[in-house]
């Protein structure tokens, strides 16, 4: 038999126009052409972001130079005595090979860069892991770097030959001196950085010193020792034209201050042409280095 109760919730089912409600329940709506419109998927979500990569993208903006220079020398717009056309640094750019010029002095400015790039990274990184770990390290290392930081690298010069003279071990300290900030800053940074639950994971496990550090600490460290080292890299190349127009015999910052001495734009561009190039290959191998090793972070860019 139908009570009291029963009654009065059919009227309110028949008065909200099918909707059933009553105390301690949620009001559900009909089920008719819109709400099964409405069930039939959900909106599609707008993604932010800057989108897909573009393929290419990196070379697009130096290809753009390359155009607006030939395009410009090739209508006249640039005077050949202020920047020669890329066809005659091309022809200048075999010459100098055909000569044997290009090649030597590319050996010896790579040989000084690279081992002053090893010299700083490794002191760099040691720097940092002692500063980042310890307080006593922090407190005797810290300091002096952020006042090396403060001055430019280029303005030591002048006491680096007081003591080293004018050969290779000035302008290898000069380099190693330019790349080791880059790597402690941001080496050091990211050690501060790490979450502290690893850290007390590491402690519940129990692990050996050791063993913190190589599974802990420098995979914590990674990402900011590679975006040091992208600074270091470029460090390096600025260093070495600087002080391969000190006093020096070879190398290509040696060609093009000879250039310089005879008024030759042409080989200037090749030498400069060169350095970037290798910018350009070195901070690539950077990139490349990077997303291998930290394939593992979802981010922004990917």
């Amino acid at each position: 038999m139908a009570t009291t109760w029963d009654a009065d919730e059919a009227k309110l089912s028949r008065s909200s126009g099918g909707r059933i409600a009553h105390a301690g329940s949620r009001a559900v709506g009909p089920v008719g052409p819109a709400s099964s419109a409405g069930l039939a998927g959900p909106r599609a979500r707008r993604r932010l972001g800057p989108g897909p990569a573009i393929p290419f993208g990196l070379q697009i903006g130096p290809a753009l130079l390359v155009l607006t220079w030939v395009v410009g020398s090739a209508l006249g717009w640039i005077d050949p005595r202020i920047l020669s056309a890329p066809w005659t640094v091309a022809e200048a750019f075999v010459r100098l090979i055909e000569q044997g010029r290009l090649q030597d002095n590319f050996v010896t400015s790579a040989t000084r860069a690279l081992l002053g790039l090893s010299i700083g990274l490794l002191i760099g990184t040691v720097l940092a892991v002692i500063a980042g770990l310890s307080r006593i390290g922090e407190a005797l290392i810290d300091g002096p770097v952020q006042i090396k930081r403060a001055i430019p690298t280029l303005a030591l010069i002048p006491l680096l030959i007081l003591w080293f003279g004018i050969g290779e071990s000035m302008k290898v300290t000069t380099i190693a001196l330019a790349v080791i900030v880059p790597i402690y800053i941001h080496t050091h940074n990211a050690l501060r950085s790490i979450d502290s639950r690893y850290v007390e994971l590491a402690e519940t496990l129990r692990m050996s010193q050791k063993d913190f550090i190589l599974q802990v600490v420098l995979p914590g460290a990674l990402p900011g020792f590679l975006l040091g080292l992208r600074f270091a890299v470029t460090l390096c190349w600025v260093s070495l034209v600087v002080v391969e127009q000190i006093n020096a015999t070879s190398g290509l910052g040696y060609m093009i201050d000879l250039a310089r001495n005879y008024g030759q734009t042409d080989v200037i561009l090749v030498g400069l042409v060169v350095y970037v190039l290798l910018g350009l290959v070195s901070d690539g191998l950077v990139r490349l280095l990077e997303r291998r090793a930290l394939s593992w972070r979802r981010t922004l860019a990917n």
